[in-house]
């Protein structure tokens, strides 16, 4: 019974897309001299409304990259999409970054540049919009960006949230 489980497991793990977003060369002065250290940040998500994101940190670049993959894997969360883009605009913020997303049509792609184009693909968002103001850090724009994600509400939580129907939170 446990050997179905880990196989399932690894089947969901196999599907997932890793995205690495950036490696940093991160130096420590100490007494004997410099250590250096690599810093790796990564995206992970399955492509269907799921996302998480991850940092390591190691002496070689491959463990550093192994460490950042299972913190992202480990932090996953939904995502809720409609149609390949979505629920609504928002905005994000996470220390000095500030995001904007706005769902967009189908056929225009994911207009997003670096970390935040990671962070979409991993998601699987199709068709967006989006605006970067502040700092371009990695970091804090990747962090802004799964924050934006999952903190949207489709209509459907609002409403049960609000006891109410569809209808009468859209005012129809």
């Amino acid at each position: 019974m446990s050997v179905e489980i880990e196989d399932k497991n690894d089947q969901q793990q196999d599907a997932l897309i890793e995205k690495l977003v950036s490696i940093r060369r991160v130096t420590k002065v100490v007494k004997g001299g410099r250590v250096m250290t690599f810093s790796a940040l990564t995206v992970v998500g399955d492509g269907n409304g799921r996302v998480g994101f991850g940092s390591g940190k190691a002496r070689e670049v491959p463990v550093a990259i192994k460490k950042a993959m299972d913190k992202a894997k480990q932090t996953m969360r939904e995502v809720p999409l409609t149609n390949g883009t979505i629920v609504h605009p928002t905005i994000a913020e996470f220390g000095a970054t500030k995001i904007t997303l706005i769902p967009a049509s189908e056929g225009t792609g994911v207009i997003a540049g670096g970390a935040m184009r990671a962070v979409m693909e991993a998601a699987g968002v199709h068709n967006i919009m989006s605006k970067i103001t502040g700092s371009r850090n990695d970091g804090n724009v990747v962090r802004a960006a799964v924050k934006g994600l999952t903190e949207m509400n489709t209509v459907d939580y609002i409403a049960a949230k609000r006891g109410k129907t569809v209808a009468e939170v859209l005012g129809n």
